[in-house]
């Protein structure tokens, strides 16, 4: 799992182009919006975006499970 964890950080640091940030800062048990990490709605669908190019995963706005995570 903790490889999993570390991909998912590198993928976030990339593709945000968040240069001054290590996997190591990125808490995964803090939120990735708002008073967490402090990404936006843009960041949101350019790591969806990158998701579904890297592994094929598309990710549903109109799912329960996505509405409970970012509302």
């Amino acid at each position: 799992m903790q490889a999993l964890y570390l991909e998912i950080k590198n993928l976030i640091i990339s593709t945000l182009n968040l240069d001054d940030l290590t996997p190591d800062d990125i808490d995964i048990n803090a939120p990735l919006f708002g008073d967490g990490l402090g990404l936006d709605s843009i960041d949101a669908l350019a790591l969806g975006l990158a998701v579904k190019n890297e592994h094929g995963i598309v990710l549903s706005a109109e799912s329960e499970d996505m509405r409970q995570h970012f509302f």
